[in-house]
């Protein structure tokens, strides 16, 4: 299929934008990968340092033998649901190392915080930027220099971009996304999302929110509604970073456990085989454009017009809002899953999952198929799906077992002589339900999930795709707040009974650390359910899982640098234009250039800046660049 004529010319400006940063990030890539071994590279005390907890068999290997060794840098704890499970991935990946030759170490792990916990707290300011530090401590743990390839074992919302920033400052080593799966469905999310608009209302207390909230998120994996951890996934294939169909198979599942294995054995082959594939050759303009049609076609979350900015960035490459604006404008929405929907990623996943987007993608010449991935047959491998082959087993193997037990009866013995590796791919099929997915000739939309709005308020992105077609335009009066706890105080007085634009200010990088204002969802979706007309407009970020209310987010420049929200007065009519684009005052030009421009209120910069470790961030905020360029703090 020949390649769509706008996909072409967004890749192609991306090219030749980026081409001094991209050839000197492959210059730094070449040479670093021109070098010899670790272990024949460094001193004989740094050997031994590096190798000298290692089994004797496994120091023979690497050390005499020449063997690859694979650093698995891991963001396990047992906070995030999405990442218990990866307690016993580094064991099942060593033993399949050994199984070819080769070794494995954890060489460090990166913190790795829970967005659901800390949502409307303090701990969320520090949330955007822990994706740089994340990126910081995985550049710490391939610092010791001695790997042959890596693997990347991590889920949710900031922890993969930085996992994927830090390996690509490591742009010389073959790289593998290593997954844990979405937690099997609980209470619907529909179901969920209506318990929490009753509770802003008052209408149920806390035990019944408790109730319903811990049905939803119930035990390990992923939160099964497309936020951004699970959005994450979906790129992490449409860019061929990880096992194909690896993304949503749940935790605890012997082909969950079979395809970590099988990540260990892709790296192996990468690296064996002496295919040139380093993750910074990987990731190269067209597999950025990609993900970036994987995360349009999908509905994915907002947050990603800034994670995927900072991806870029670090492998020499800059895109912008207007590429995704492009993008979105050829680039039809294929997936209605939550909140785009009511169908959570398990249905997803069985109704064809990404396997069935990315051929369809291909096929509609809306993504490069002429790209590296991890894998030796390309990206056409991501439109199959993996199924396991295992011998039946006795009656005694079928009771139940905790995930822990499951997982080290897992862990791989000796294989029998030419024993089969237990994987094989089919093609995704026809789509097994046409209210979740559909084929691209059939679309939900023709356009993508996400939308650029420019006008004389600044630029800002609104996600479409959940938005009601009758909800696309709104003009009201604005109510400006500055901060997320003042709108709720108006809320519960009743102020906000009416048409409004609600601005909320002082949320962006360089103001408080741009926190997700998910909080602000349900009293928002109340008003909006009695009838009255409403919208968001921040200069901060809302959830992977904002949904039906018009949010006009991440709008840049900030106020806190002087940007156009620091001007807006209550009762300022305001259009939010999602069919236009725009995001506009609309005041006479000349009274509007006249305005004074408000000055952060020194109480809420003094109550940003400590507390929770937000003084340890004082730096991040100072340098932090602006949503549209990643809000990078390390450029």
């Amino acid at each position: 299929m020949k390649l769509n004529a706008t996909m072409e010319a967004v890749t192609a400006r991306i090219r030749e934008r980026s081409q001094p940063a991209r050839s000197a990030y492959l210059e730094r890539l070449e040479l670093a990968a021109a070098r010899p071994p670790g272990a024949e590279r460094m001193g004989c005390a740094n050997v031994a340092h590096a190798f000298a907890a290692l089994p004797a068999n496994d120091k023979l290997k690497v050390v005499r033998e020449r063997a690859p060794n694979i650093a698995i840098v891991t963001a396990y704890n047992d906070m995030l649901s999405a990442h218990a499970p990866l307690q016993y991935y580094p064991d099942m990946i060593k033993a399949e190392a050994r199984k070819f030759g080769a070794s494995a170490q954890v060489a460090g792990g990166v913190p790795a915080m829970c967005d659901g916990v800390t949502q409307g707290t303090p701990g969320m300011e520090l949330s955007l930027f822990s994706r740089d530090v994340i990126a910081m401590a995985t550049a710490v743990a391939l610092s010791h220099d001695v790997f042959a390839g890596a693997l990347m074992l991590g889920v949710c919302d900031k922890i993969v971009p930085g996992l994927l920033i830090g390996a690509l400052h490591f742009g010389h080593l073959p790289t593998v996304f290593v997954p844990a799966g979405p937690m099997p469905s609980g209470l619907s999310n529909g179901e969920k999302g209506k318990v929490r608009e009753l509770a802003a209302q008052g209408l149920v207390g806390r035990a019944e929110l408790l109730q319903a909230e811990s049905a939803a998120y119930h035990g390990p994996g992923t939160c099964t509604f497309y936020g951004t951890a699970n959005s994450n996934q979906m790129l992490l294939e449409a860019m061929g970073l990880h096992v194909p169909g690896t993304a949503f198979v749940n935790p605890g599942n012997a082909l969950r456990a079979e395809l970590t294995r099988e990540a260990a054995r892709t790296v192996l082959g990468v690296i064996k085989s002496k295919r040139y594939a380093p993750i910074g050759r990987v990731v190269d303009e067209r597999c950025i454009v990609n993900a970036m049609v994987a995360l349009l076609a999908t509905g994915g979350s907002t947050n990603h017009l800034i994670h995927w900015v900072a991806v870029a960035r670090a492998a020499g490459l800059t895109i912008d809002w207007d590429d995704f604006a492009a993008l979105s404008s050829v680039v039809p929405t294929l997936t209605h899953v939550y909140p785009n929907g009511s169908a959570d990623v398990n249905q997803f996943q069985a109704a064809g999952g990404p396997g069935f987007v990315i051929r369809e993608l291909l096929d509609a010449g809306l993504m490069h198929e002429d790209v590296l991935t991890v894998r030796a047959g390309g990206l056409r491998e991501y439109t199959r799906v993996p199924e396991r082959h295992a011998p039946a087993r006795k009656v005694a193997d079928l009771v139940p077992m905790t995930l822990a037990e499951e997982v080290t009866d897992l862990l791989p013995a000796a294989p029998e002589e030419n024993a089969p590796e237990g994987l094989v791919w089919m093609d995704a099929g026809a789509s097994r339900d046409t209210t979740i997915v559909r084929p691209a000739a059939q679309p939900f939309s023709p356009h993508g999930g996400l939308q650029l709005l420019q006008g004389n308020l600044g630029r800002s992105v609104i996600k479409v795709s959940a938005i009601p077609d009758d909800r696309h335009i709104i003009e009201a009066p604005a109510r400006v707040f500055d901060s997320q706890e003042a709108l709720h105080a108006a809320f519960k007085t009743g102020e906000l009974d009416r048409d409004v634009i609600c601005v909320v200010r002082w949320q962006g990088p360089q103001a408080n650390g741009m926190p997700e204002l998910h909080k602000l969802t349900p009293p928002l979706a109340v008003l909006q359910g009695k009838g009255f007309r409403v919208a968001l407009v921040t200069d901060g970020r809302m959830s992977g899982a904002s949904g039906k209310v018009p949010a006009a987010i991440h709008v840049s420049p900030e106020a806190a640098t002087g940007g156009p929200l620091a001007r807006v007065l209550d009762g300022d009519p305001i259009r939010l234009d999602a069919e236009a684009g725009t995001l506009e005052v609309l005041l006479p030009e000349a009274v509007w250039a006249k305005r004074a421009v408000a000055v952060m209120p020194q109480t809420l910069r003094a109550g940003n800046a400590h507390g929770l470790g937000r003084e340890l961030f004082s730096a991040m905020r100072r340098h932090a660049l602006t949503a549209e360029e990643g809000a990078c703090t390390w450029l």
